[in-house]
């Protein structure tokens, strides 16, 4: 054990140099030659169709999300912010590393495998296997333990219509456990488990400093292949998803390539800290298994939800009553609106919503520009509260993040033709 953590403090002290650029890209490789791809079975899961169309406050992507929740039949018995700059010679080539002349690759590749085993052992006996039974059947799925009041948070669809639920743990304990708050539109679930046993909560991490290229650990029960680890990367973050049937979206969402699958619904992503970054919660595949591509809710909506699950059972989401999208450069000519312009478009108003109330304006007609039909007349937002919004999802983030229904907030607004205004909204409750 002391050689491994010797391996890994001399790999994060060599990371952290400045001249490190060609080292780096070779542990990138080096982590990507160990990598194992991970087999599945022929079995399909029971997924939502996430094909609502677009409501208040919606800017999700037109492709579709499958939960990652098994079927009836598969119920079962960092670097964080700041990475090493190039370092380039009068040539312009990168100079020979640091790392490559510190550390043999076999040494490396002991010190990455270091890693995701200690966070797998440290975080395997706060992670657990769900069992649902329903009045159609069954599922399961993953999720793990939140605080050391014996509350497990899982996705919602795990635990959708469910009449009785079980908890498993990797060294055998079983609990029956009770869903005491359920929000939808997050995805995300609490459980209380009945034992008097004390139960060991993860880390929670902050999702707002995630990057992509960071390492992702993904723990749970794929296919109910009980508590499987993968591992890859973040892909992306600040993406969009639907929830269930629901019309809204999650903000701020973290993509992956570690591979998820059926059974994964509720797990932790964790960073290699062992911290929770994420609940993992959809994949975007054409054959319901992992392609590369999967989702985890943000653990920071997650720490704003759970706590009021917790205390009243429901999380209440403060409501504009619009749909838009990004606007685009086509729409900014059609606006008349500065080159450049970057913002949330308004298209509809919802009738008696507090946008409506504010005097905020929908799309009324459609023109052509450069040949496509554009609709125009509504409002585009550039800023809340002194904040700037530059896309939908930037208000859907902002609105969710720093907002609760009742409050009043000034939304900066360019209106067609370019005129500067702004408008006090009273926010409602998310219907």
């Amino acid at each position: 054990m002391s050689l491994n953590v010797n391996l890994a403090s001399r790999l994060h002290a060599v990371l952290m140099g400045r001249k490190t650029m060609v080292g780096w890209a070779r542990v990138l490789v080096l982590m990507a030659a160990i990598a194992c791809s991970n087999a599945v079975d022929d079995n399909v899961a029971t997924d939502v169709a996430i094909s609502a169309p677009a409501t208040a406050g919606s800017s999700a992507s037109p492709e579709t999300g499958q939960p990652v929740v098994a079927s009836e039949d598969d119920v079962g018995d960092d670097v964080i912010g700041d990475i090493p700059s190039e370092t380039s010679g009068s040539s312009g080539d990168i100079q020979e590393s640091d790392l490559a002349q510190t550390l043999s690759a076999n040494e490396i590749v002991t010190a990455f495998e270091s890693v995701i085993n200690r966070v797998f052992a440290e975080s395997l006996e706060s992670v657990v296997e769900i069992t649902v039974t329903t009045v159609t059947g069954g599922a399961s799925g993953s999720g793990f333990v939140w605080d050391d009041q014996n509350h497990i948070v899982t996705n919602q669809h795990v635990i959708a219509n469910a009449q009785g639920v079980e908890v498993s743990f990797s060294d055998g304990r079983a609990y029956s456990a009770t869903v005491i708050g359920e929000d939808a539109d997050a995805d995300v679930a609490v459980l209380l488990v009945d034992t008097d046993d004390a139960l060991k909560p993860l880390s929670l991490g902050d999702s707002n400093m995630a990057v992509p290229g960071q390492i992702a650990i993904a723990i749970g029960n794929p296919f109910g292949e009980e508590f499987t680890l993968t591992q890859g990367i973040v892909s992306a973050v600040g993406r969009s998803i639907r929830s269930g049937n629901q019309g809204f979206t999650t903000p701020d969402v973290i993509q992956t390539d570690a591979a998820v699958n059926p059974g994964n619904s509720g797990g932790p992503l964790l960073n290699r800290l062992g911290e929770v970054i994420g609940m993992n919660a959809q994949i975007r595949s054409d054959s319901r298994q992992n392609s590369g591509v999967g989702f985890a809710v943000p653990i920071n909506i997650a720490k704003l939800v759970v706590p009021e699950l917790i205390e009243n059972g429901e999380f209440l989401y403060s409501w504009l009553g619009v749909s838009g999208h990004d606007l685009s450069r086509i729409l900014a000519l059609g606006l008349d609106l500065p080159d450049g312009t970057q913002g949330a478009y308004i298209s509809a108003v919802i009738a008696d919503g507090p946008a409506e109330a504010a005097g905020l304006n929908e799309g009324t007609r459609t023109i052509r520009v450069e040949g496509q039909p554009i609709e125009v007349g509504g409002d585009t937002v550039v800023g809340i509260d002194g904040t700037p919004i530059r896309s939908m999802a930037d208000l859907i983030s902002y609105l969710t993040s720093n907002t609760r229904p009742g409050d009043t907030v000034t939304f900066e607004i360019l209106e067609e033709g370019g005129s500067t205004a702004e408008k006090d909204v009273i926010l409602g409750v998310r219907p």
